[in-house]
């Protein structure tokens, strides 16, 4: 990718639900399962690609609030967590007060650092409960499960879903790389085998074909067939 190709759009990542304000407390992922362990503040690339360019501009952390603690869950890959301002998703208490039906496929058009920025600022009025880096996978957790994030630009898509960004442009596939749809794929597959949600494309779908959207993400260079594919062949 030429990184000078073009900046990196300040648009919307999301168009946020006109929704009361947030309770401030987010929860772990379950008492019993949820574990933390020391993770590097500034993660390495295991992949050995710090040198490309676009990879820089994905692993900025200036000015990015991200903590150092591990979170686990039978089937899910590592989380890290970094958390969304309150302001930016509705506190709830799913699947027993809404019931948790879909995943939400996102792209940030963003990079990575920007998009953990957006997350973070109270303004925003937006955020998704994972976010995916290019490069490596890295999976960053943002908003609990349990609550309702502000993803969709539909509360009530918002009310049954989880919502996964992955880092990159729609109109650029080279940001849609192994590892991110590897990690993505047993991220989705974890949280249909949590929740119970077929792993089919009913239930795991694009921002796009949410109702009233103004939204073309994933957009035409996301490989649907590979991705499903991987989904179904992950295990718990």
């Amino acid at each position: 990718m030429e990184p000078d190709r073009r900046p990196p759009a300040r648009r919307r990542l999301l168009t946020g639900a006109a929704v009361i304000a947030a309770a401030a407390a987010l929860g772990p992922l379950s008492a019993a399962a949820a574990h933390a362990a020391p993770f590097p503040d500034d993660p390495s690339d295991p992949t050995g690609n710090d040198d490309h360019p676009e990879n820089n501009a994905s692993t900025e952390t200036s000015d990015v609030t991200e903590t150092s603690d591990f979170r686990g869950h039978d089937g899910y890959p590592p989380l890290h967590w970094v958390p969304a301002d309150a302001a930016n998703f509705t506190a709830a208490d799913r699947p027993g007060q809404y019931p948790i039906e879909l995943v939400v496929v996102h792209v940030t058009q963003e990079t990575y650092a920007d998009t953990i920025k957006l997350f973070q600022d109270p303004a925003h009025k937006a955020a998704a409960h994972y976010v995916v880096r290019s490069h490596d996978g890295y999976v960053a957790q943002c908003v609990d499960e349990k609550n309702v994030a502000w993803h969709a630009g539909n509360w009530n898509y918002n009310t049954r879903a989880i919502g996964i960004e992955h880092e990159g442009w729609t109109d650029d596939p080279k940001w849609f790389t192994d590892v991110l749809y590897a990690q993505s794929a047993q991220l989705t597959a974890a949280i249909c085998d949590r929740y119970g949600i077929p792993k089919d494309r009913e239930h795991i779908i694009g921002h796009v074909e949410i109702p009233g959207t103004d939204h073309t993400d994933p957009g035409q260079y996301w490989d649907w067939a590979r991705y499903l594919q991987m989904v179904t062949a992950a295990s718990r």
